[in-house]
């Protein structure tokens, strides 16, 4: 069965593609992207609850459906399943008819490069699966052929790809470190790393580590390497915004976090931690300073991204039952509240006719329920309770002031405190503030623009008050395959294990 459910997700995109090639014609198009929407989020549930412990190999071992990789196309699969209905609504604004076609071909395309990477058992491959992921959303990024969107695309592929040059340097410097006890040639998959990682050079995993870490944390966007994104995310079309924070992110942070798992078998786990920690917490500090003096809305929400896998990136380094828990719910509840987000964006922007924050003014006033939707999506997303952020950070900050990263949960606390009081105060002018009685009338929004918010925002409501215990067991497999617990927990933590934990509030 979990083959069939990998089928579909591979082929509904693909086939999506293939037959807006031969028929090229917008309603078709949008139809065949949102039927191929729907059938990848229903294989992606599927492999969610069939995927084992160990994992399922097919092609020769090349592709790997574990809980890990189930749980990233899972995110993903959401995200795309909510841009393609606002897509709807959205992209007819734009006037671009004749190119509709081409852009929901690439945006098919896109999510398939996404649903690709995390089922790669080979690094390399891996490596190929996340360059492609660049390529593809680069015209996606540009699509709208502005000067803006042109630059940032640009910008874009050349930042990327020079970080993700430094991660494939790592992987054959990984390559390398096992050929020591491998032999010359062998298969390359993540498992045999693992498996070979007690018998290489320590010094040469370090450094191996760190350019994968630099590599891929460039693609998550983690500071100091995070200064495409906040173009890329501003100029792109608000489903593309979406999918490249709400989906690609998390698919390139599953690369980082299975490099993890292969230094923790070599009995290196200070070092590694430390690292992503302080990559997470830097993330968090650029996040704050930039959210405080923004003036763009979109580029305001892809602050936030930063902030946000800055925040994934402590709990991974963080460890143990706790930190991976947290880390692996945040992006789930990332996925759905950044998506809203951004969707509350591209409606500000189409009907005010601007990105500038100064410029939309009484947003709650002339659409209640639009308005509504987004001041609740930025409410969560500042992670105050009831929503699902709440849970997920509360959890990596358990995990922080009872393990050894105490310094860095104060840090993450205050900063979140301050994020919270900036983020908000840009709403509030935008809600509160009196509309210039100048100004033109704002255009209404569509219906296909709403639904999706709404079915972002009753997710992060149900997360934050109720965290299914079902999730528990993909948690503690993924904590189990890490291999963090004994280094960044204590050992009565260690012993207790995810079996016996419920919601942490």
């Amino acid at each position: 069965m979990i083959g069939i459910a990998t089928i579909v997700l591979i082929a509904a995109p693909t086939l999506a593609i293939l037959i807006m090639l031969v028929v090229p014609r917008p309603p078709l198009a949008e139809v065949l992207n949102l039927l191929a929407s729907i059938l990848a989020f229903s294989a992606a549930l599927g492999i969610v609850v069939l995927a084992p412990a160990h994992g399922v190999r097919f092609l020769d071992r090349y592709i790997i459906v574990d809980p890990l990789g189930a749980w990233v196309i899972l995110c993903a699969a959401i995200v795309y399943l909510l841009a393609s209905i606002y897509a709807r609504g959205y992209m007819r604004t734009l006037d671009e008819d004749e190119r509709l076609p081409r852009f929901y071909q690439l945006f098919a395309l896109f999510a398939l490069t996404i649903f690709a990477a995390p089922l790669m058992n080979n690094p390399g491959v891996y490596w190929i699966a996340i360059e492609m992921t660049t390529v593809v959303s680069t015209f996606l990024v540009a699509f709208e052929q502005a000067p803006e969107s042109i630059e940032a695309g640009w910008k874009y592929i050349i930042i990327v790809s020079a970080g993700i040059t430094l991660a494939l340097l790592g992987t054959v410097l990984f390559y390398w470190a096992g050929t020591f006890s491998l032999g010359p040639t062998y298969q390359m998959t993540w498992a045999t790393l693992r498996h070979a990682a007690p018998h290489m050079n320590h010094t040469l995993l370090i450094l191996s580590f760190l350019l994968v870490l630099v590599g891929f944390g460039t693609k998550v966007g983690l500071a100091p390497m995070h200064t495409w994104l906040p173009d890329a995310h501003s100029e792109g079309p608000a489903p593309v915004s979406a999918m490249l924070s709400g989906a690609l992110l998390n698919a390139a942070m599953a690369g980082i976090v299975r490099y993890l798992a292969v230094m923790h078998r070599a009995a290196l786990f200070a070092l590694p931690d430390q690292l992503l920690v302080v990559f997470g917490v830097t993330s968090l500090v650029v996040a704050a300073l930039f959210i405080i003096r923004q003036r763009g809305v979109k580029r305001l929400m892809a602050y936030s991204s930063v902030e946000h896998m800055g925040i994934i990136a402590i709990g991974f380094g963080f460890g143990g039952p706790l930190g991976v828990a947290g880390s692996m719910y945040h992006m789930l509840n990332h996925s759905l509240n950044k998506s809203l987000m951004f969707f509350g964006a591209g409606n500000a922007m189409r009907s005010y006719g601007t990105k500038s924050i100064s410029r939309i003014r009484a947003f709650g006033t002339q659409f209640p329920v639009s308005g509504a939707l987004w001041l609740a999506g930025a409410i969560a997303i500042t992670g105050a309770p009831p929503f699902g952020l709440f849970a997920s950070e509360i959890t990596i900050l358990r995990a922080g002031f009872d393990g050894i990263g105490l310094w860095a949960a104060i840090i993450m606390t205050v900063l979140l405190i301050v994020i919270f009081i900036g983020f908000l105060n840009h709403f509030r002018q935008m809600y509160f503030e009196p509309a210039d009685p100048d100004a033109p009338p704002p255009k209404p929004t569509s219906k296909w623009s709403i639904v999706p918010m709404w079915l972002a925002l009753v997710p992060l409501l149900v997360f934050g008050l109720w965290w299914p215990h079902a999730l528990w067991r993909d948690f503690q497999v993924v904590e189990h395959n890490i291999g963090a617990v004994v280094a960044a927990t204590p050992p009565a933590q260690a012993r207790i294990g995810l079996r016996t934990l419920r919601w942490p509030v």
